[in-house]
């Protein structure tokens, strides 16, 4: 070995002589305990549905208001005749269109099964995401 290098090693024994382990302070872990709970906290969302019970409510108020104008104010001559044309032309339109047994069991039971899957994985995340 070079002179050099020994001198480093002595250098090197001797700091490492003169120095003492540091440890933590007393309450190192509750701090650091804290400081994660806080993130967990901030990082945690807190679920908003996206139309809120007050919109819903109005939402309701407004289509029952607008029944009840539509069965009191409405005379009832006008909208049988009007009712009847519109009838006609959409029967008209569509008669030209045939299903075939196949895609009329498709257009019953597709809808209904996407609800029952809503449903389901709606209780799957709700369970996944408990607090």
């Amino acid at each position: 070995m070079k002179e050099s290098d020994k001198n480093i090693e002595q250098l090197i024994e001797k700091m490492m002589t003169e120095d003492k382990l540091q440890s933590p302070s007393f309450d190192f872990t509750s701090k650091i305990m804290t400081q994660v709970l806080i993130f967990e906290e901030k990082k945690l969302k807190t679920y908003k549905p996206l139309i809120s019970k007050s919109v819903w409510i109005f939402i309701g108020a407004a289509l029952t208001a607008l029944v009840i104008y539509a069965s009191l104010f409405s005379g009832t001559e006008n909208n049988l005749e009007i009712g009847k044309i519109y009838t006609d032309k959409i029967a008209d339109a569509f008669s030209g269109i045939h299903f075939s047994k196949n895609i009329m069991y498709a257009l019953l039971i597709v809808p209904f099964m996407i609800l029952i899957q809503i449903g389901v994985l709606k209780s799957y995340f709700d369970k996944k995401y408990e607090l």
